[in-house]
């Protein structure tokens, strides 16, 4: 089954954030960000631990609220602190995928992915039906009866990535999540994020503080230092071009 058998996204994934800030008390996590990520574009968020990265990507996913600043998807604003805005995370059509695997040790394979559709009350044969799909297209097909302590750490990744792609969202986050496997998997996982990436025509944001991985994976990426922007562009633009010496260091490392 191709991964085109799957829906794409009803509806585009462009993702805009004006003069976004985030504060905890006297510490300027995020200061002042501008971004726009286009329809259909994964886009990385790299920078050294402690950059704002996830922090970024929590506030798209309405996990953090932005201090100041507005964040759209589609056209639709998701929060807007001026105003008092905030869609609560359920109802913004975005799947999440975690850095720790998160599956449920008690429930198979498809009891873990397809949580998302029973919580919402989908009905039986579309949730079959949508598992299905799921399941050929991050290679988990015949695994459905097992249970986590069954499964290798790159499959437990797998059925993460699944829970997040059945609701079809859509825009997909990734917040480091191939930080816990070897080296060798993380090639082969980073490959087939992309090729569905590809396939589905999603929007996805990736958190990594591994450049190799982002230049690799990225249409663009989004390098980020203490909390500012500083810089947006392709990974041969990045590489060959840095903004500034903050952005040449950290390539230099």
């Amino acid at each position: 089954m191709s991964p085109s058998t799957l829906a794409p996204p009803l509806s585009a994934g462009r993702i805009v954030l004006a003069g976004i800030e985030k504060r905890f008390g006297d510490f300027h996590a995020i200061r002042h960000l501008d971004l726009e990520v286009r329809d259909g574009e994964l886009m990385t968020f790299l920078g050294p631990s402690g950059c704002g990265k996830t922090t970024t990507l929590r506030m798209i996913a309405g996990l953090e609220m932005p201090s100041a600043g507005r964040i759209e998807i589609a056209g639709r604003v998701l929060n807007d602190a001026a105003a008092g805005i905030a869609v609560p995370p359920e109802q913004r059509g975005m799947g999440m995928v975690f850095q720790s695997y998160a599956v449920w040790p008690h429930m198979t394979v498809a009891r873990n992915i397809d949580y998302p559709l029973r919580i919402r009350k989908v009905g039986r044969e579309a949730r079959e039906a949508r598992l299905v799909k799921v399941l050929s297209l991050v290679q988990l097909a015949g695994q459905e009866h097992k249970y986590p302590h069954q499964l290798s750490g790159g499959q437990q990744q797998r059925v993460a990535l699944a829970r997040g792609l059945i609701m079809e969202p859509r825009v997909l986050l990734l917040d480091e999540p191939l930080s816990n496997l070897d080296a060798k998997l993380r090639r082969g996982m980073r490959r087939e994020i992309r090729d569905i990436q590809r396939a589905l025509g999603m929007t996805m944001l990736y958190v990594t503080h591994d450049r190799e991985e982002a230049e690799e994976i990225s249409d663009r990426m989004a390098v980020l230092i203490a909390g500012r922007l500083a810089q947006v562009a392709t990974p041969i633009e990045v590489r060959t071009r840095p903004a500034d010496e903050e952005v040449r260091a950290f390539f230099a490392d």
